[in-house]
């Protein structure tokens, strides 16, 4: 059972991989990219209460498993501190290493699951 789950795993793993990864490009890092876009200004209070306010309920949560709901219901008190969170990457123009990640969890719809 334990030897049917890794092999089933590693398919996943090659199946994804061959899907996100593009041909040709060996080390994203390495890449740069010019473009003449203009200064945009970092967001504003109210920009990221509308953009809090548009979350989806009742979805899974990410890599933090912080649910939306939770922040939605934070308001005033935790406002302040995705602003200053939000300010920092935009300043520094790094995302959080945590920020990168994602799950990806396979739905099967019909036919075999182990494929």
């Amino acid at each position: 059972m334990v030897a049917d789950s890794c092999r089933i795993l590693a398919r996943w793993r090659n199946y994804f991989s061959k899907l996100f990864n593009v041909r040709g490009v060996y080390d994203v890092r390495h890449t740069e990219e010019h473009t003449a876009e203009p200064l945009v200004s970092e967001p504003r209070a109210y920009e990221l209460q509308l953009a809090i306010e548009k979350l989806k309920s009742h979805k899974s949560p990410g890599v933090n498993q912080i649910p939306s709901e939770l922040v939605k219901a934070g308001g005033r008190t935790i406002r302040p501190d995705i602003c200053k969170l939000i300010h920092s990457a935009w300043n520094k123009e790094k995302l959080p290493a945590e920020w990168k990640q994602s799950i990806i969890v396979p739905i099967y719809k019909k036919g075999d699951m182990t494929l």
